[in-house]
């Protein structure tokens, strides 16, 4: 747990200093720079999707592939390697929808800071080093796994967001629909594209407004009416089911361009005045203390208990992320278990997960039965916690949940807080 704060707090640090070295490569003055990667350190949707996801921190991988590319331009075939190197790694973290834009804006990028061959070739490289990777965890993971057809759009639609999100410094509908952008944040953005405009640096106005513009359309998903001719038009758009995933891109782009706005401020006094205006404007409430429940003493009883394997309820199907409470639990007491959180899980763990279902509300037939029984399962752990304002599982469900596991020959044999720990008796008699 200390080792994960620790993760994240550095990523906060990397974001930030890696946005400031690519400005300075840039040519952005140093409290210009300071400005912009305060904005992408900061940024709403990647502190947010840092709390709770891998996204927010493989976003840093964005402003440390450009920053090496640069550095490389300027003669260091190393740096361009290490370019590479980054721009694939975001592929290979499984962060594949975030490739999907990060490799046309690396290839764009380059083609508006340079007309240099070699340097060219080596970008092409790393783009097409960035696309094989890609493709292998296609191949290797997804393939017959339950997103191997794509999803649809009625799953799409349950992640958009709307265009109120933009502007609103709360969830309304959910974490992963929260793109707020800031309120002063994206008019410091425009002012910094106008200034690039006006020093006629055209490529990288187009490059940055464009990289700062379609992942924020993108994100509203099918609230935007292009999104399902895109959807049904090129395949891409059919597997990933949260159209925001591209919004780091914008936020990097946003950075960069509240840099150049910040680059025409001569006075220090207006500067520091400048990155405390966005350090307020960015502000939100996305990572609080939370007491883990280490030492679970139901799990503890499972540790120690004789061998077989372990069904936790409720039963949720692999792509619903409230299994993913369940993988906490694996860690203090490993068991095999039928059951999980994993959006590329076979498609037999689906099928498995939709058989055990109506447990939840204590729905035991003789197939059922005979089905837990083949599985090898010889424990339960019911999670009251879960059937608490879950939309998925009403809360009605746990007490004939509950009474049907001592129907069905298990009896309770620890708690501890909202997990129970079940057993079946001839096991708990040993």
């Amino acid at each position: 747990m200390v080792a994960w704060n620790l993760l994240v707090l550095l990523a906060f640090v990397a974001a930030g200093a890696l946005t400031y070295g690519w400005l300075r490569e840039l040519g952005a003055p140093r409290g210009a720079a300071l400005a912009g990667g305060v904005v992408f350190a900061l940024a709403p949707y990647r502190v947010v999707q840092s709390a709770g996801h891998l996204l927010g921190l493989v976003a840093v991988l964005l402003p440390a592939a450009l920053f090496a590319f640069e550095r490389g331009r300027r003669g260091g075939l190393r740096w361009l390697a290490v370019s590479a190197l980054f721009l694939s790694s975001i592929p290979l973290s499984g962060q594949l929808q975030l490739a999907l834009g990060a490799i046309p804006l690396y290839l764009a990028y380059a083609l508006a800071r340079t007309r240099e061959r070699r340097v060219l070739l080596a970008a092409l490289g790393g783009a097409l080093a960035a696309t094989s990777a890609g493709l292998v965890v296609r191949f290797a993971a997804i393939s017959g796994s339950i997103e191997s057809e794509g999803r649809s759009l009625a799953e799409v639609d349950r992640y958009s967001a709307e265009w109120a999100d933009l502007v609103t410094r709360h969830a309304r509908h959910g974490l992963e629909s929260f793109v707020f952008l800031g309120w002063a944040t994206p008019l410091l953005a425009l002012a910094g594209l106008a200034v690039l405009l006006q020093a006629r640096r055209l490529g990288l106005a187009a490059v940055l407004g464009l990289g700062a513009a379609v992942p924020i359309l993108l994100a509203l998903g099918t609230n935007l009416a292009l999104y399902e001719a895109l959807y049904r038009a090129v395949p891409p758009f059919r597997y990933p089911r949260v159209p925001e995933r591209l919004l780091p891109i914008a936020c990097l782009a946003l950075a960069a361009l509240v840099a150049f706005a910040a680059s025409r401020i001569r006075s220090r006094a207006v500067l520091a005045i400048l990155v405390l205006l966005v350090f307020v404007d960015l502000r939100v409430d996305a990572f609080d203390a939370v007491a883990a429940d280490r030492g679970n003493r139901a799990y503890a009883a499972l540790r120690t208990a004789p061998p077989g394997r372990l069904l936790e309820l409720p039963v949720f199907l692999p792509d619903r992320h409230y299994g993913s409470a369940y993988h906490y639990y694996a860690i203090q007491a490993p068991r095999e278990r039928p059951g999980g959180y994993s959006t590329i899980a076979p498609r037999q763990a689906d099928r498995l997960a939709r058989r055990l279902r109506p447990l939840n509300c204590g729905s035991w037939t003789r197939e059922r039965r005979r089905l837990v029984e083949r599985l090898g399962v010889r424990y339960v752990a019911v999670h009251a916690g879960l059937y608490v304002g879950n939309l998925l599982v009403p809360r009605a469900c746990l007490g004939p949940a509950s009474e049907a596991l001592e129907r069905n020959g298990f009896e309770r044999i620890a708690q501890d807080g909202e997990v129970a720990l079940y057993a079946r008796r001839a096991t708990a008699d040993q």
